[in-house]
């Protein structure tokens, strides 16, 4: 177990080298210039060469990333060519939106995918089974930016049950904070539900056809005591791996909901960036949310090691 922990964080931290190199790059791949950007119509050769070396751009590559590397180890990210604003300012206020829309989303997919994997299982191709199925490839094929105002228009505008944007922290109430971010929670979940009730689904039968099941059963065990004992457990494996995923793609890819709902996290301050063409933004951004997508699914691979020990021999 020790051997395997260690073989993955060795992966984890060469992986991390490679992302931060990337992110690196990625602001000398973006079109324009930082020093012109940030002078406008001041700019002449003279301001330009004198920016140029206040900001670093000066010296070659190898120079400005370890400079750049140096400063993220004393937890400096840079600071905005345009807004002035420090990278970890910016990502102080991102990082808990997309951890409590990430949390509440999940949550609700799973307490709503896990019942209907079960019952579906237990009667497989029966009327709820091809209901739930059927559904699942509706929502599956109903992305975010269909569902989100669908759900505004309902519940916002017509029943008035919940706020359309805008978010309100949790210093502010419990209360207006769940409020703010349930519409947006529940458009994330729509598509999680749905991966986790095909994932879940398809594991859950194959247990259950499995000769311990079928022991069990004859000791007389209730059903509900062998799915929640014997079954669900094996059966997670693949939930667990789709949970990693989907939690990892959510740190950028909710910037189409938080865009929607006006939600200033890391999608949407990295998507403002890019069009604003603030370099280090995107830079700081974009190494914070690969890092963040590779961690979680490190930690997901060292969970399933714990469930299913088979996995550290693979």
């Amino acid at each position: 177990m020790l051997r395997f922990v260690v073989s993955r964080l060795l992966q984890l931290v060469v992986i991390c080298f490679l992302i931060s190199i990337f992110a690196f790059l990625l602001v000398h791949l973006l079109p324009g210039n930082p020093a012109k950007t940030i002078l406008g119509a001041d700019y002449t050769p003279a301001t330009y060469a004198s920016l140029l070396k206040q900001l670093g751009l000066n010296k070659n590559l190898l120079e400005q990333y370890t400079t750049w590397v140096t400063n993220i180890f004393h937890g400096n990210l840079g600071q905005s060519y345009i807004t002035k604003q420090a990278v970890t300012n910016a990502l102080a206020v991102a990082v808990p939106i997309d951890l409590e829309l990430i949390v509440v989303s999940q949550v609700l997919a799973l307490l709503v995918a896990i019942p209907m994997a079960l019952v579906a299982a237990l009667r497989p191709n029966r009327i709820f089974d091809r209901i739930a199925t059927t559904s699942s490839f509706g929502m599956l094929s109903l992305p975010a930016f269909v569902i989100g105002p669908i759900l505004v228009l309902v519940l916002a505008v017509n029943l008035k049950w919940l706020p359309a944007t805008g978010f309100d922290r949790l210093s502010q109430g419990f209360g207006p904070n769940l409020k703010s971010v349930l519409l947006p929670s529940v458009t994330l979940a729509i598509g999680s539900i749905t991966v986790y009730y095909r994932l879940l689904r398809a594991d859950l039968i194959a247990t259950l056809q499995e000769d311990y099941v079928t022991m069990a059963r004859s000791k007389g065990l209730s059903t509900r005591y062998i799915l929640l004992r014997h079954v669900l457990r094996p059966s997670s494996f693949s939930l667990l791996a789709g949970a990693g995923i989907s939690i990892g793609t959510l740190f950028t890819g909710a910037f189409v909901v938080e865009l929607l709902f006006q939600l200033p996290g890391i999608g949407y301050q990295l998507v403002t960036a890019i069009y604003g063409n603030d370099y280090l933004m995107v830079q700081g951004m974009a190494l914070v949310a690969a890092v963040a997508f590779v961690v979680v699914n490190f930690a997901v691979d060292f969970l399933l090691t714990v469930l299913d020990p088979r996995v550290r021999r693979a």
